[in-house]
């Protein structure tokens, strides 16, 4: 197995070291199984079929009126 050595902020390693001790048997396992999960994290494909801005055009279609009709006269619109 190929060995990676890698230069971690203290705050950081303080973290992983807590880490370490609460949830993994050794820091091989922790460093092996959190990039593992950090790869697959970042491998997600996304699958989105909406073109940009087909939300604003459907909220928009909600708020238009039929004008072919009559709209009435503006004393239909008062209380």
């Amino acid at each position: 197995m190929p060995t990676v050595e890698v230069t971690l902020p203290d705050e950081l390693l303080t973290e992983f070291e807590q880490l370490v001790a609460e949830e993994f048997v050794t820091e091989e396992q922790a460093v092996e199984d959190l990039l593992t999960m950090g790869i697959d994290a970042y491998n997600v494909n996304i699958v989105d079929d909406s073109q940009p801005g087909d939300d604003i055009i459907e909220g928009a279609e909600n708020n238009l009126f039929d004008t072919a009709t009559d709209p009435g006269g503006i004393e239909d619109d008062r209380l």
